[in-house]
């Protein structure tokens, strides 16, 4: 079975000690927090800064946050964001960073010196399914056809992704292709800094598929840009029913990628309780549901501890699966 050790169904169970859904919002003017900054690892367009804003989105029209500002801090693979929260703490107390599996990954990669143990954690939100789309004039319509032209020419056939070799984006495209019965570490991976760049280089033919998470994937299919081979749930995913699952297609492959908040460390006791307490208070808002909707995103809340015991099993599941692929 090639399906992530972290699958939904693990993901699920793993999250569920954890899974808080707050109390509801009485009123407009129920603020928890005047404001808050979301420190976005990653370029325009990408997983990352599609969650922070959508979260701004939902705290800010929910009145449970006054105002929501972003900043994208591109580099590192996403070591450059967090190295300038660590290094600014004393000044970033109304900053939150949004991150990902990939914090795991890179840590356990050495693509930056730090983990999430040198962060204040606060909070997982969501989950988000992966896919695999290429270019709306691809003649490649389904999964057994971008194999198909794969096993003809295999350097010819790159697959690209918004994050760094080993990462979370070619990580997927290698169980996809290990669960097709290839060789997972000889798929040409190209990697490209967030949506738009991966974008210009699937339509330009440089790449022949991309490998993205799936609220990305859906907004790329909404604008008429990409076709959807197939998404990493294990049923499709009602936000864009007409995507067919990798295992429909014969693929065993399933996985969803949590996304989730930190803030700089020594953050006061105070300040991490409003940050967790508005967003525990945001799931039962409908301002929330149509974000998460929208996006196709999964609830996954665990909270302080609990998302560090739940950070903790990750970062063990993923350092065994990446040493099985070579990536370690």
């Amino acid at each position: 079975m090639t399906s992530f050790a972290l699958g939904r169904r693990a993901l699920m169970a793993a999250a569920a000690a954890a899974l808080t859904l707050g109390t509801p919002v009485l009123a407009d003017d129920h603020q928890v927090l005047e404001k808050v900054h979301f420190l976005i690892p990653g370029g325009a367009g990408g997983g990352w800064d599609g969650t922070a804003r959508g979260t701004g989105e939902a705290l800010s029209k929910a009145g449970l946050v006054g105002s929501a500002s972003y900043e994208n801090m591109s580099g590192g693979g996403g070591g450059k964001a967090i190295g300038y929260l660590i290094e600014n703490a004393d000044s970033l107390e109304d900053t939150l960073m949004v991150n990902s599996t990939p914090i795991v990954i890179r840590s356990l990669t050495g693509v930056f010196p730090q983990s999430f143990r040198d962060l204040t954690l606060v909070a997982g939100t969501i989950g988000d399914y992966a896919a695999l789309v290429v270019s709306k004039d691809s003649p490649i319509n389904t999964m057994e056809e971008f194999l198909a032209a794969y096993r003809e020419d295999p350097r010819g056939t790159a697959v690209g992704g918004g994050s760094v070799p080993g990462g979370m984006d070619h990580l997927v495209a290698a169980m996809v292709m290990q669960s097709a019965g290839e060789d997972p570490t000889a798929l040409k991976y190209i990697p490209y800094d967030a949506g738009g760049k991966a974008m210009a280089a699937l339509l330009s033919g440089e790449i022949k598929a991309l490998s993205t998470g799936f609220s990305e994937a859906i907004a790329l299919a909404d604008a008429g840009e990409v076709k959807i081979l197939g998404v990493t749930a294990d049923e499709r995913v009602p936000a864009y029913d007409t995507a067919p699952t990798m295992a429909e297609q014969g693929l065993d492959t399933t996985f969803v990628n949590w996304r989730g908040f930190f803030a700089a460390p020594g953050l006061s006791e105070e300040k991490l309780t409003a940050y967790q307490d508005a967003i525990a208070k945001m799931y039962d808002t409908p301002e929330w549901e149509e974000v998460r909707a929208r996006n196709g995103w999964v609830n996954i809340h665990n909270s302080g501890e609990d998302f560090r015991a739940f950070l903790e099993k990750q970062e063990e599941a993923i350092g065994s699966l990446m040493k099985q692929l070579g990536f370690l």
